[in-house]
């Protein structure tokens, strides 16, 4: 079995799922009130000079002002030589304005990181507007195709020399076996949208947003749409439609594998992908052998602690922990896609003693990061027995999108969102829906949740009132928890 991507799209909410094998491998989550922004550009105001962190904090127009370091400032062909001596109040002054681009989502206190260096991609391309550099993914291995690829772009580029400015271009990783005519209309795209975004910074106010990214169901098309995936499955006319459209104009080799489904059968239950977003939430994940892994997540980094558990094995000590590290490998490969954690990852396999063995299990955690769309650099086993390494982070982990600090516990844990467990509860009423025929549905839930249903969800639930025809009344159960609820047929 191949490789799927499915989309569940909703007004307030889009997830999309990667399958491979039959198993959920990625998850994402966007909500039209709180989309991403990482890619968005923006015409933005500095702040704040901080000399002492070479840094700098720009006013973009968020909550909270972002963040950009002297490293983003200066042009990329600076040497680290000059990057280390140059002042960032050489290069940046308080009130001066500055076109930069998201480059990772503001996470916990923290706040959107920048930089100048101005990057576009498209399905085969990423456009550089201040670089002259052409690239190709260290992901394409053969070298006759690396070569290829790049004179081909080389041909478009210089074709196009006097409209392009010196623009520089990295081909990405799906443009493997793209002939030049693909690449040609690809340099085309970027070209008019870069006039377009320069015609708008000569107008926008300070601060404000010039360009913003793909939403997720056409960043999914765009980005994860390789010649191995066999299918991709929307549950949204709508939105199937309008993927129809956008993969007709930018990436037609996928338009055949595109798929309405309208079965009844929520689309998110067919590979159990529901299932799995909830044990990702949870620390513990339990291997098959009988041994398990816990998750601590903190803003500073995550660590994964490997245990045998109830696994005793058939030979020794030593054989018995081999398997179990073999095993939980190729599990916190998966669940880092899973739960999209970044940043640093502190390992603690349980402690072997033969150097092979250590090799082994090292060696199998970088062949399943191999399939992971992140930047991951593995760095080895430390004098702690501890394996180190990270993953790049630019957008919130599932559990951060999802959830909450729990205050019932002072931050210790977190709790589901009343607005995700809102959704819940409209796609349980839809799945009972379908399966019974009743005049009234009942839902039990929390004051939190009601409240939520009954003041900020209010038109959503209508619209789905409308949709099945059938009145949904709702009463507060002053003993369930923020994620309980139950829905009574009347």
């Amino acid at each position: 079995m191949g490789e799927e991507i499915l989309i569940n799209f909703t007004p307030m909410e889009t997830r999309v799922a990667v399958i491979e094998n039959g198993m959920p491998q990625e998850i994402y989550v966007e909500r039209s009130a709180r989309r991403g922004i990482v890619g968005n550009i923006y015409q933005g105001k500095v702040v704040r000079v901080l000399p002492g962190m070479q840094a700098a904090f720009v006013e973009i127009g968020l909550e909270r002002a972002a963040f950009i370091h002297v490293e983003d400032v200066l042009p990329q062909q600076s040497s680290s030589e000059e990057k280390n001596s140059t002042s960032i109040s050489q290069v940046l002054r308080e009130g001066q304005s500055l076109v930069v681009q998201v480059t990772k989502d503001p996470i916990g206190t923290k706040g959107a990181r920048l930089t100048t260096h101005i990057s576009i991609p498209s399905r085969y391309l990423v456009y550089m507007p201040a670089n002259s550099h052409i690239g190709v993914s260290q992901r394409i291995e053969d070298a006759e195709e690396r070569e290829r690829l790049r004179n081909a772009l080389q041909s478009c580029v210089e074709e196009k020399s006097d409209e392009i400015d010196q623009a520089g271009f990295i081909l990405r990783t799906v443009a493997e076996g793209a002939a030049e005519a693909e690449l040609q209309a690809d340099v085309q795209f970027l070209q008019r949208l870069w006039k377009a975004i320069e015609r708008k910074l000569t107008t926008a106010p300070v601060p404000s947003i010039v360009y913003e990214d793909l939403p997720l169901n056409m960043r999914a098309l765009r980005d994860m749409a390789h010649s191995g995936i066999e299918r991709i499955r929307i549950d949204s006319r709508e939105t199937f439609q309008k993927a129809e459209e956008f993969a007709q104009a930018l990436v037609p080799e996928i338009r055949d594998r595109l798929e309405y489904y309208p079965g009844e059968r929520p689309i998110f239950d067919m590979y159990n992908v529901e299932d799995e977003m909830q044990k990702a939430l949870g620390r513990k994940v339990d291997l098959k052998s009988g041994g398990y892994l816990i998750f601590d997540q903190t803003e500073a980094m995550t660590t994964v602690d490997v245990n045998t558990g109830a696994f005793v094995g058939h030979r020794n000590l030593e054989e018995t922990i081999f398997k179990t590290n073999l095993e939980a490998a190729t599990a916190i490969g998966r669940q880092l896609r899973l739960r999209n954690l970044g940043g640093i990852i502190i390992i603690d396999f349980i402690d072997m003693e033969l150097q092979e063995h250590q090799r082994q299990v090292l060696r199998t955690l970088e062949r399943v990061l191999e399939r992971d769309h992140a930047k991951c650099k593995v760095t080895g086993v430390s004098e702690l027995g501890l394996v180190e390494m990270t993953r790049k982070r630019t957008r919130e982990s599932l559990e951060h999108i999802l959830c909450e600090p729990c205050n019932q516990c002072q931050g210790r844990g977190s709790i589901k969102t009343p607005e995700t467990v809102c959704y819940e509860i409209f796609r349980e009423i839809l799945r009972q829906h379908r399966a019974y025929d009743t005049e009234t549905y009942l839902v039990l839930a929390s004051s939190a949740v009601v409240e939520y249903l009954t003041d900020d969800a209010s038109d959503h639930v209508a619209e789905l009132e409308a949709f099945i025809n059938k009145t949904i009344r709702f009463q507060v159960e002053a003993m369930y928890s923020p994620e309980q609820y139950d829905v009574v047929l009347r």
